[in-house]
């Protein structure tokens, strides 16, 4: 399969999905991103505690919604 066939066949999935369904996707990827870049927060600043990890993490939120 293709990358643009495979691209396709996602599309039409979406499609069939409800509006909760599609949401529910939508908040489990923006989670796995926040866990992703929580992990390179960590590698960055290994001695950050937890409330310093998420409150670099909201501030790379917040930055990239600035952008």
């Amino acid at each position: 399969m293709t990358a643009a066939a495979a691209l396709d066949r996602q599309i039409a999935r979406y499609r069939e999905m409800t509006g909760e369904q599609r949401l529910a996707v939508a908040l489990e990827l923006h989670e796995m991103s926040c866990d992703i870049a929580r992990e390179g927060i960590r590698r960055q600043s290994p001695n950050a505690d937890e409330a310093e990890v998420e409150r670099l993490l909201h501030r790379r939120l917040e930055l990239a919604r600035c952008a």
